[in-house]
């Protein structure tokens, strides 16, 4: 028998291997320490993104967590939509977020369950080298980023909820 999979998902993606490049899998450990609703998962994406398809199929909201080049300040956090990257696809600046588009879009045009709410959080790294830790800038934007994942979380559950708004 096949358990059924929690509706929400917070994914961290990133080669642990390359400092900041790890940023969200690190937040994916951090947040192993967190008390979350009993119907969100968390899932260490590793460097995966079609091996992922399985894992984004049939959800409600995701997640993603992920380092991102802008140029700008190390640390600087952003939030989009995968929207915001197809609109720009000429900015897109991580692998992963190129492979993770593509396969929301094959669950949604092949598989017909791609998530109702993708969240893309993207950290700025300042080392993408050899090494297990992350920059101190990096480490830094860590406990903002399970704040906004914190925040994210509760406004999806008020949208699915609009009667919590009334408490």
């Amino acid at each position: 028998m096949t358990k059924q999979k929690p509706p929400r998902l917070i994914l961290g993606v990133g080669n642990l291997l390359l400092r900041d490049e790890g940023v969200g899998v690190h937040v994916i450990s951090a947040l192993r320490d967190r008390e979350l609703p009993d119907d969100v998962e968390l899932w260490d994406g590793g460097t995966a993104s079609f091996d992922l398809l399985d894992t984004l199929a049939g959800r409600r909201q995701v997640i993603i967590i992920d380092a991102v080049r802008t140029g700008s300040e190390p640390g600087t956090i952003f939030r989009f939509t995968p929207e915001d990257i197809s609109a720009s696809r000429e900015q897109v600046t991580s692998l992963h977020q190129v492979g993770l588009l593509e396969a929301l879009t094959v669950a949604e045009h092949l598989l017909d369950s791609a998530p109702q709410e993708v969240i893309i959080l993207g950290i700025e790294p300042k080392e993408i080298d050899w090494g297990l830790e992350l920059s101190p800038e990096v480490e830094a934007a860590v406990p903002k980023v399970i704040e906004l994942v914190m925040e994210e979380l509760d406004a999806f559950e008020r949208k699915e909820n609009p009667r919590l708004e009334e408490r």
